[in-house]
């Protein structure tokens, strides 16, 4: 959790940074792929986290890592982290990172899971329903195909879950049938 703080803050920070120096996009790039990297290796995650490794050790290894894939502000960036004793919160600077440029940008991410491919129509009600929610124009969809959902869908926007899957609707189906049951045997 405290982690999560300080690389909220740091990801503030750049992004006010990269505002101010007019390279917001390549930094967001920077951070797309740092985001991308530390979720796909294990090993990098744990070497941020590890206490016993040096700092100068670290910073050469970031450096390694993504010296010439990512703009200077952003390997300066990597620098101070490291010198001042905060590698660990590069795991969730990423994250961090989109979301606070999200924000920035006015746009609003949201998920829908559906038992088929959405096709180009119910892709636009979906983007039709989150801007109804959320009052933002700009909607960035993450599409999940499961079958398990039978049909339907649900969407997922922040901390708010619309379920209309067959799925959902035959469980609260058999649960109402069971205290009907229930409550005819009493």
């Amino acid at each position: 959790m405290a982690d999560q703080r300080v690389a909220a803050r740091y990801a503030k920070s750049l992004l006010d940074l990269g505002k101010e120096m007019g390279t917001l996009d390549s930094v967001k790039a920077d951070m797309d792929l740092l985001g991308k990297t530390v979720a796909e290796s294990r090993e990098l995650r744990l070497l941020l986290r590890n206490p016993i490794v040096k700092h100068d050790k670290k910073l050469a290894i970031l450096t390694a890592i993504f010296k010439g894939k990512v703009s200077d502000v952003t390997m300066r960036f990597f620098t101070i982290l490291t010198q001042k004793n905060r590698e660990s919160a590069l795991e969730g600077m990423g994250t961090e990172f989109q979301v606070q440029y999200n924000a920035m940008q006015g746009i609003q991410m949201a998920e829908v899971t559906s038992a088929t491919p959405l096709t180009p129509a119910s892709r636009a009600e979906m983007e039709k329903l989150v801007t109804e929610q959320t009052g933002l124009t700009q909607v960035k969809l993450t599409e999940k195909v499961d079958a398990d959902l039978i049909g339907g869908f649900v969407l997922r926007v922040g901390d708010i879950q619309i379920d209309d899957s067959v799925r959902t609707s035959l469980r609260k189906m058999r649960i109402s049938l069971q205290e009907n049951t229930y409550q005819q045997k009493v």
